[in-house]
């Protein structure tokens, strides 16, 4: 449980650590799709320079988060003055990761890994050492993470709770427009043929330009069907990127698709994200077919 509330400071830095096999990549993977800027097994001895520079850069990154493990061997002793010094003068979260006994051991019996700190010891001895290598690390955690009866999505589910941002949800999605006549992209999650909706590229006063024109926008979106079309979509969206962000996707492509890739499925692509966007989503627009003859 966390012992300070988690500072929602966009400069925010979380050191990772805790037992081998409790988890700790999957809790920094997570970090790295919610926007943080992650580094694994960086050495203990440049934790501090590392937030000196993080802290006080020219802010491109928001929020960053170091792995740090039993892989440093006995320089892992020296975490707890670092982190104590840092947490003076940062806005630094520790995070520890850990689990039962028998769920680590069962875990290294499944990936038939030796543990890190011996392989000639025994894996039971190894997470012993471990423990009470870790124990000082331990009592200064500010969250406290048990593994034990979490699966890996519901791990990324609490992480992603826990330590998402507050003005962005947690799923990257991609709007791609494409033309059919070049191929269906393969990479789609959802998939919409836009075809069905009257062609501008037989009004020869609007065939030179693309769907990102506001002439071509307001001819698409003059017909009913349009309009129909477009708030269903939405309301799909609505309806199912929560439940993909609640399963642990964190990054959805969605593909409009008509003849040649440049008036209709733009114009559709263009619109969605400005939808999403204002909904909060991270929202990114790409063209596929836009300058191809």
């Amino acid at each position: 449980m966390p012992r300070t509330p988690i500072a929602r400071d966009s400069r925010q830095l979380v050191i990772v650590t805790g037992l081998s096999g409790s988890g700790k990549g999957s809790v920094l993977n997570t970090l790295e799709d919610l926007g943080f800027y992650c580094v694994d097994n960086l050495p203990v001895a440049f934790i501090p320079t590392f937030a000196e520079l993080y802290m006080h850069g020219t802010g491109e990154i928001e929020r960053a988060a170091l792995g740090v493990d039993a892989r440093e061997g006995e320089q892992i002793e020296q975490l707890p003055e670092i982190f104590k010094k840092l947490r003076e003068e940062h806005a630094a979260i520790l995070v520890f990761v850990e689990a039962s006994d028998a769920a680590l051991l069962r875990r290294f019996s499944e990936t038939r890994r030796p543990h890190p700190m011996g392989r000639d010891l025994p894996v039971r001895e190894g997470i012993r050492e471990e423990r009470q290598r870790m124990e000082p690390i331990r009592r200064l955690a500010d969250v406290t993470i048990d593994t034990t009866k979490f699966n890996v999505h519901e791990l990324r589910q609490f992480v992603s709770q826990r330590f998402q941002n507050p003005d962005r949800r947690p799923l990257v999605v991609s709007v791609v427009s494409f033309g059919y006549r070049y191929g269906i992209p393969t990479d789609a999650d959802l998939l919409f043929d836009v075809r069905f909706l009257p062609n501008p590229h037989f009004v020869p006063k609007l065939r030179k330009f693309s769907g990102k024109d506001p002439k071509v926008e307001r001819y698409i979106l003059s017909f009913p069907q349009t309009r129909v079309f477009l708030k269903k979509i939405e309301s799909l969206l609505r309806f199912l990127i929560p439940h993909y962000i609640t399963e642990g996707k964190s990054y959805l492509t969605i593909a409009f698709g008509c003849t040649g890739g440049r008036h209709r499925s733009v114009m559709m692509a263009e619109v969605i994200r400005k939808a999403l966007a204002r909904r909060g989503y991270t929202v990114k627009v790409v063209h596929r077919d836009l300058n191809k003859a």
